[in-house]
């Protein structure tokens, strides 16, 4: 009969372990977190529209009918801007 050895165990415990972590790594840190903000469109191009929020990070919405200067509520991703903050602390 099969008989699983302690080495065995504590290797898939590791296994498991690991993989809950990059998961829960994953959600956190990397999945996006949306908000609607106010911002102010800067450029409309074939990539979307770019805008500028209140607190002057520079953001892609995506695809808009919103003309340069227009003013409009967008989702946002906040994680972006905690990102773009660490890169470039003195903005």
């Amino acid at each position: 009969m099969f008989e699983i050895s302690n080495k065995t165990i504590m290797i898939g415990v590791a296994v498991v372990v690991v993989t809950i972590s990059l998961f829960g790594y994953q959600m956190w840190h990397v999945s996006p977190s949306w908000v609607m903000e106010t911002v102010k469109i800067v450029a409309n191009t074939e990539y979307g529209c770019i805008a500028e929020t209140m607190d002057g990070f520079p953001v892609n919405i995506g695809p808009c009918d919103a003309n340069e200067g227009d003013i409009i509520s967008a989702k946002v991703d906040t994680k972006l801007k905690e990102r773009a903050a660490v890169v470039n602390p003195s903005g």
